[in-house]
């Protein structure tokens, strides 16, 4: 059997809370929420989400016919002696209604488990990012490390060209399609940390280009670069670890 996507365990997990699993893959499940710890609390998470259905179903009280035909089918008259009861196991109409109710059901438990699903929010699929950004001489001048959830950007100076008097380096955003957009202001001796916006954010990641010019002191006057590009740097995924600086 091959194994099974994330998405794939989180809907086995919800079909096992429902009941809808046959013995085969309910015992699959079973054995690996004893192994796997994650398995076990995602489950539990999952009879959490579901609880609440349960509690909006009315109990009904089966007809006694239905316990009559438990007793017969278990043979517990034969034991103690009682007559058995005769119709219902034969009844071909009993069983057809009670098939087409087990089919709503299932129906129903599938849209429920849909629902839930598509309502799940979705996490960010590359929860850091990163850049190295390499001059004209191959050497590297500048790290970024992008943390997506807290909207930031922290750049490192490597060996960076050094800006002259009354310059500084500034960051740039390249998309694909359009013209640079300006990050911030950054350093050639020390780390700075930069905000992002949402607006940035949702253009980072890996069609994106970091690029940085050598402007006046307070950054480009115009929105755009206007000195020489010294560095640029494409933009790719980055494990936790290494958005950390040392």
């Amino acid at each position: 059997m091959m194994p099974l996507e994330p998405d794939d365990r989180e809907v086995r997990y919800a079909e096992y809370v429902l009941g809808v699993l046959d013995a085969r893959e309910r015992a699959a499940v079973e054995r690996e929420s004893a192994e796997r710890p994650a398995a076990a609390a995602a489950i539990a998470a999952w009879s959490q989400r579901l609880a609440p259905l349960a509690a909006e179903i009315a109990p009904v009280e089966p007809p006694e016919r239905v316990w009559d035909a438990i007793r017969r089918r278990l043979r517990l008259d034969e034991r103690t002696g009682v007559a058995p009861r005769t119709g219902l196991w034969e009844n071909l109409r009993f069983w057809h209604w009670l098939g087409l109710g087990s089919a709503g059901l299932a129906a129903t438990a599938a849209v429920v488990l849909l629902t839930l699903l598509l309502q799940r929010p979705t996490p960010p699929p590359i929860p850091y990012m990163a850049a190295t950004i390499v001059q004209p001489d191959h050497r590297i001048g500048w790290t970024a490390t992008m943390d997506i959830a807290q909207s930031r950007m922290i750049v490192i100076p490597g060996v960076p060209q050094r800006s002259s008097p009354g310059h500084a380096p500034e960051l740039w955003l390249v998309p694909k399609a359009g013209r640079p957009i300006p990050v911030g202001m950054i350093s050639d001796s020390a780390a700075v940390t930069i905000a992002l916006s949402p607006s940035l954010v949702a253009r980072l990641g890996p069609t994106a280009t970091l690029a940085v010019s050598i402007e006046p002191v307070g950054g480009s006057p115009t929105g755009r670069p206007t000195g020489p590009v010294i560095g640029t740097g494409a933009i790719g995924a980055a494990t936790a670890a290494a958005s950390r600086p040392a």
